[in-house]
C-alpha cells in the first residue's frame, strides 16, 4: 500500500483552551503552538478554533511522489512539491496527503498473562497492577468523521485518496484504512457534518483500564462507554468525551490487514456494527447530545 499512516488531524472547537487541557490530561505531550504529541507518532494532533467541533484536516503518509501523482490524477488536483491538498466535498474536511517515511514502532514486549495450564507470569503481581506513572498513548489510530452523503465521502477516501475498506455497517458507516490497521478512517452516515471521536492507541487494555480511571477520578462526566470490544477492528476500549462533546477512545489490539487477500470485509448489521461485547452502548454515543445544535449551526451563517 502507497499510503502508510494517518499522520495527523487537525480538530476545530469553540473552546480550545479548556479542549487542549483535556488531551493533556488524556496523556498527549502539548507543544508550544497548538500542536500535541504521542510517544511513538510525534506531532498528531492540533487543536485550532472552530464555530462548532469538526474535524478541519487529516494528513495521510505516503511513500513516494508518484503516489501524488496517482491521487492527483484521480481527484483532479495539482500537486505541490511533496503534497498534494483536496477538500472533501460534502464534509469541506481538507485532506493532505504528503511524502513522509514511514515509523515503524519499537516492539513491546508481550504482557505476561496466566491462564489455565499456562504460568508466564509466577511469583510476582501482574505488571497492569505494578504500574505507576500516567498514560501516554502511542500514536493516533483513526478518526470517525459524520457526513450526510455515506456514498460521496466514501467514494472520496476510497476513489480518491486510496483507502481500503476493511469492514462496513449496513447502510450506515464504512471502515477504511491507509495502513495495516483495520482502520483509520470511519465514515458515518449523520443529518449533520462533524467529529465524532478519535481514537489513541496504548500498549494493553491494563492501560486503557489505567487511562480511564485517571481521566475520571476527578471527572465523572468524561465517561461515556467502556470497557468493551468492538467486532470490527476486535479492539478494546474505553470512551471518554472532551469539553467540545467530541469522543476520545484509548484503544489496543487493533486487528492488523498486512495482505489484503486475506482480509475479507463483513457487512456488519445490529450490535455487531457497534461491539462483541461490554456495556451497551449509551444513547449519546450514536446521538450525541449536541446533535440538534450542530444541525442548527451548520444551517446558520458564519
Amino acid at each position: 500500500m502507497s499510503l502508510h499512516r494517518l499522520s495527523s488531524i487537525t480538530m476545530g472547537v469553540p473552546n480550545t483552551a479548556e479542549t487542549s487541557a483535556y488531551y493533556v490530561d488524556f496523556g498527549l505531550k502539548p507543544e508550544h503552538d497548538g500542536w500535541f504529541s504521542t510517544r511513538d507518532g510525534g506531532r498528531q494532533l492540533h487543536i485550532v478554533h472552530a464555530p462548532t467541533r469538526r474535524l478541519v484536516e487529516i494528513v495521510v503518509a505516503v511513500d513516494h511522489p508518484d503516489d501524488l501523482a496517482a491521487a492527483a490524477s484521480r481527484l483532479k488536483v495539482p500537486v505541490d512539491g511533496d503534497t498534494l491538498t483536496a477538500h472533501e466535498p460534502v464534509t469541506g474536511m481538507r485532506a493532505v496527503l504528503r511524502v513522509e517515511p514511514r515509523i515503524e514502532q519499537k516492539a513491546v514486549p508481550a504482557t505476561p498473562y496466566n491462564g489455565p495450564g499456562r504460568y508466564e507470569r509466577t511469583g510476582t503481581r501482574a505488571p497492569g497492577v505494578l504500574r505507576e506513572g500516567p498514560i501516554r498513548p502511542r500514536k493516533l489510530g483513526h478518526a470517525v468523521l459524520a457526513t450526510t452523503d455515506l456514498a460521496v465521502t466514501s467514494a472520496f477516501f476510497m476513489d480518491g485518496l486510496g483507502f481500503k475498506a476493511s469492514d462496513f455497517i449496513k447502510d450506515a458507516g464504512a471502515f477504511l484504512r491507509c495502513s495495516t490497521d483495520h482502520h483509520n478512517i470511519l465514515v458515518l452516515r449523520a443529518p449533520v457534518t462533524f467529529l465524532h471521536h478519535t481514537s489513541w492507541q496504548v500498549d494493553d487494555v491494563d492501560e486503557i483500564g489505567r487511562g480511564a480511571f485517571a481521566m475520571l477520578e476527578d471527572h465523572p462526566e468524561r465517561h461515556v462507554w467502556g470497557l468493551g470490544r468492538h467486532h470490527a477492528g476486535s479492539n478494546f476500549f474505553w470512551y471518554l468525551k472532551d469539553p467540545a462533546g467530541n469522543f476520545s477512545e484509548y484503544y489496543s489490539d487493533m486487528d492488523c490487514v498486512i495482505d489484503d487477500q486475506l482480509w475479507t470485509p463483513e457487512t456488519l448489521e445490529g450490535a455487531k456494527g457497534l461491539f462483541n461485547w461490554g456495556p451497551p452502548p449509551p444513547p449519546s454515543f450514536l446521538h450525541p447530545e449536541d446533535l440538534a445544535a450542530l444541525m442548527i449551526g451548520a444551517h446558520s451563517p458564519r
